[in-house]
């Protein structure tokens, strides 16, 4: 994975386990951190799949949490730790990694569009938390792997996504 990801990965994934918080315990928050980093990892590496896209987001910059907030009413509310990191979430990152967290069968589909991106592959390894989650990940994030709760977030830019990696819109 190019590094010039990694910020906008490790803050998209902050910001997802901040809007929807994990079980209590800590084996619990290191399972859901996995979910959402391998998600957040995918949906990066499809949003910026060459070099270049890569160099532009560090030229150009995210755009930050600021609708993300809003759409949660975090920015009502602000979130515990507001600072410096949130300018560095990706509002279609988030998106599209809330997609993946609703859509097991779409995970899969993105992962394996990862092999005609720059990152390769084996970007997340086989990402099994994400693509093949066991009960225990389910009750480990049971907020994170909501399809009504991410609903409004992943709602954003599921259509990009859809049209992205030639997947049929899930019938609602």
């Amino acid at each position: 994975m190019l590094t010039d990801l990694s910020p906008v990965i490790a803050a998209s994934t902050r910001w997802l386990l901040l809007a929807f918080p994990p079980a209590a315990g800590p084996l619990d928050h290191a399972l859901a951190e996995a979910q959402a980093s391998h998600a957040a990892t995918i949906a990066a590496a499809l949003r910026y799949p060459t070099a270049l896209d890569a160099e532009l987001l560090n030229l150009l910059g995210p755009g930050g949490s600021a609708r993300l907030d809003s759409v949660t009413g975090a920015d009502a509310h602000p979130l515990e730790g507001a600072d410096a990191w949130r300018t560095s979430v990706d509002e279609t990152v988030v998106s599209w990694a809330a997609c993946l967290l609703a859509d097991a069968e779409l995970a899969v589909v993105a992962a394996a569009c990862l092999a005609a991106t720059d990152h390769g592959a084996h970007t997340v390894g086989e990402a099994r938390r994400l693509t093949i989650p066991s009960p225990r990940d389910h009750r480990a994030a049971p907020l994170l792997r909501h399809p009504d709760l991410l609903g409004p977030i992943a709602g954003l830019h599921r259509e990009t996504l859809h049209a992205l990696l030639g997947a049929a819109p899930a019938e609602s």
